[in-house]
């Protein structure tokens, strides 16, 4: 949803409550649990190493549940209170060529594995109220070898009419997300 002026809360949570019941934008629901993706989407993947050992991995668990790889200047995220479950509705609110884009998607799963690596992660998945169509995954690791990864897994393609205009910079904007995510789940744990 494209708007000329910032939504207020409540404007945020009509849309959100609009969103609910109605069907994911995309076929495939769920399969960047395993690193799967539809014909015709576009992927990006990103990966950080955080550091490595048990406490590093539990600090990076709790700033991922606690969505604050979202924590930079031009994005606002609405969300329920707590850690992501299945079928919660979220706003992300952005501000973007002089507009504010709500983008609104549902989590998909959450995962909490412990073979054969400690891993978290969960994913979102596209309404209709959102300029993109896909799923997006995140997810920490702690691996055999010690090291605490986060990981980001994404497809996408345009699923809007000024979305599929703007396309190279929503692509710009894609992976200035993904660098500023990888970036604020590092300060999030030191």
């Amino acid at each position: 949803m494209y708007l000329l002026t910032k939504p207020n809360a409540d404007r945020i949570n009509e849309v959100l409550n609009g969103q609910v019941r109605l069907d994911f934008t995309y076929p495939s629901i769920g399969s960047t649990s395993d690193g799967r993706h539809p014909s015709g989407f576009i992927v990006d993947h990103n990966r950080i190493q955080l550091g490595a050992g048990k406490a590093t991995f539990e600090a990076a668990r709790q700033a991922l549940g606690q969505w604050q790889h979202y924590r930079f200047d031009w994005i606002e995220l609405h969300r329920p209170d707590g850690d992501p479950e299945p079928d919660q509705t979220i706003g992300v609110l952005a501000r973007a060529l002089g507009l504010w884009v709500l983008n609104v998607c549902r989590v998909v799963y959450v995962l909490e594995e412990h073979q054969p690596f400690r891993r978290f992660s969960f994913a979102y998945g596209t309404l209709p109220e959102h300029a993109e169509s896909g799923e997006e995954r995140f997810q920490v690791e702690w691996r055999s070898d010690d090291s605490v990864w986060y990981d980001i897994y994404a497809f996408s393609r345009p699923n809007q009419l000024f979305s599929r205009f703007a396309y190279p910079y929503v692509r710009r904007k894609q992976k200035q997300f993904a660098r500023e995510s990888m970036s604020a789940m590092r300060t999030a744990i030191f």
